[in-house]
């Protein structure tokens, strides 16, 4: 599934493919403490790590008015239950709503 990875140590947003589902998930953002937050109202989600400032992790971002997140996030379609689709949101209008703090 399509997908957007946001690294806020490159200041950059790439286009990924997920296959993984949480367990990828994980493995990309590093880390097994994983949050959601809607992003927007289309069923995209942004997943993060849950003790990002706990850990002092090194980059920091923020969408819209969400919490800012340090360290990688990841954008995708999301139910809520478990079941994953591709990212609605396109790379270009995700970038004109990410902050890099």
């Amino acid at each position: 599934m399509k997908a957007l990875l946001i690294t806020p140590e490159t200041s950059s947003i790439e286009e990924i493919d997920l296959s993984g589902g949480m367990d990828e998930i994980r493995s990309i953002i590093g880390y097994d403490t994983i949050e959601s937050d809607a992003v927007g109202n289309d069923g995209d989600y942004l997943f993060f790590d849950e003790e990002c400032f706990l850990r002092g992790t090194e980059g920091r971002f923020q969408i819209d008015t969400l919490i800012p997140v340090s360290g990688k996030g990841i954008v995708t379609g999301y139910d809520g239950e478990g079941h994953f689709s591709d990212v609605t949101i396109s790379r270009e209008e995700l970038s004109e709503r990410v902050k890099y703090l």
